[in-house]
């Protein structure tokens, strides 16, 4: 099946080198929620390690399909599609993202079947043994909130209102769910699993879900790390919009009516992975489903005056590329009942912003845009550059992190480099990782 995304990918650009050490890492994409980021998450984490000349593989059993949307165009770093194995290193490392859900085997009970990778990541610990074989989960972006935060959250996006949610929180931990969130998160997760470090990434410290979840490793951002293109900018003014979310075209009415009163005119292109139905007037923008090259799609987000983005992927592109974005990460139920879906990202960077002090008007519009509130205010004054829109900060924010080594992209390039050494086994490498982790 081929991807909808606006990311393509063709054949590898060159075979992978033998790294040092002789570790061979084999990359475990699939979607797990329901963005296509989850792909690009453990491409962009390939990428990064290519570029130290660690040799990457692609490996499925023969007459397995790859998991859904991940036989598409996508930015591949250099890699090695291999159907058998034949271990030329002496350990393994393999990176998925929530390796509980997409490459653990089948367990008993409820929601117990194998992830779509469980077949090659028992076969890989076969071939080089479980304990030289350690196995990278790159667990949802900014998504580490604490238990009571957690069960508040869940009751939120199931329709309970502001005011009803400490009743109702308190209601259902009394009935012990909180307590079974804790339990079935451990699980999902697989926390008990010696040789699987679990990175959370986000924009900063969580001191409380670390805490409640010592087996979690908490880091910075895990950078997209893109190719720069060459090419000159195409002239006049366009936006770029990834419109994922289901409900992006509730909204898309009121960005093209903010757009359409703007001289000189903004062109807005609208790509998204899923069929659409509202079609913008053709001198306002158009919309593209079809997968477009990946330097086609780099380019035109890069030089994009404005980027609408969704999810966490594309956040952090428009937050690597800098300049002005808004984000829309879709909504639920209408009227007073409107609620955003799975806030966590942008409601976490816009903390760490009032922190650093950015413009509170700024700030404000962001996050009612991110609502789905004042579209059509909010995106003309972007366009016309109006108060804070004229001064959009670049960078928008500083790293939160202690230091620059404690980027995602970090540890899993220090997770190679201790399995890479004379005798290391997976589970001390994953224990001592884990408690040199910042609390």
């Amino acid at each position: 099946m081929r991807s909808r995304s606006p990311r393509t990918t063709g054949p590898p650009r060159r075979p992978p080198r033998r790294a040092t050490g002789g570790v061979d890492v084999f990359l475990l994409p699939a979607v797990v929620g329901g963005g296509l980021g989850d792909i690009e998450e453990v491409l962009a984490a390939g990428r990064g390690l290519a570029r130290t000349g660690v040799p990457l593989f692609l490996f499925r059993l023969p007459d397995r399909p790859l998991p859904r949307s991940v036989d598409g165009p996508w930015d591949w770093p250099p890699f090695r599609r291999i159907v058998r194995l034949r271990p030329a290193g002496r350990a393994a490392v393999t990176i998925a993202p929530a390796w509980g859900v997409s490459a653990a085997p089948p367990t008993d009970g409820p929601f117990g079947r194998a992830g779509p990778w469980a077949a090659e990541a028992a076969a890989i610990e076969a071939a080089y043994g479980p304990d030289r074989t350690l196995h990278i989960s790159l667990e949802e972006f900014a998504r580490t909130l604490s238990i009571r935060e957690e069960g508040r959250e869940r009751l939120r996006e199931g329709g309970v209102r502001r005011r009803d949610l400490g009743r109702q929180y308190r209601a259902a931990t009394a009935r012990g769910e909180s307590a079974t969130f804790a339990r079935e998160f451990r699980r999902f997760r697989a926390f008990d699993r010696p040789n699987v470090l679990h990175l959370f990434a986000g924009f900063r410290p969580d001191p409380a879900f670390r805490r409640e979840f010592p087996e979690a490793v908490v880091t910075g951002p895990l950078r997209p790390g893109r190719r720069r293109t060459s090419r000159a900018p195409s002239r006049g003014r366009r936006w770029i919009w990834y419109a994922s979310p289901a409900s992006a075209e509730r909204i898309a009415p009121g960005v093209v009516a903010g757009l359409a009163a703007v001289r000189p005119r903004v062109v807005l292109e609208i790509r998204s992975p899923r069929p659409w139905r509202y079609a913008p007037p053709p001198a306002t923008g158009t919309v593209g489903v079809a997968p477009i090259p990946a330097a086609e799609w780099a380019q035109r987000f890069r030089f994009a005056e404005l980027r609408i983005v969704t999810g966490s992927r594309t956040l952090l592109e428009a937050l690597e590329v800098g300049g002005p974005f808004l984000y829309f990460n879709g909504v639920l139920g209408a009227g007073p009942a409107m609620r955003r879906h799975r806030p966590e990202k942008i409601d976490a960077l816009l903390r760490l912003a009032r922190q650093q002090r950015r413009d509170p008007e700024l700030l404000r519009d962001l996050a009612d845009f991110a609502r789905g509130r004042r579209v059509a205010a909010i995106v003309a004054r972007a366009a016309r550059h109006d108060g804070p829109w004229s001064r959009f900060p670049t960078p928008f924010v500083r790293s939160a992190r202690r230091a620059e080594g404690d980027e995602a992209g970090r540890w899993i390039a220090r997770a190679v480099r201790s399995m890479a050494r004379p005798g290391a086994r997976a589970d001390v490498v994953v224990r001592s990782l884990r408690d040199s982790a910042p609390s």
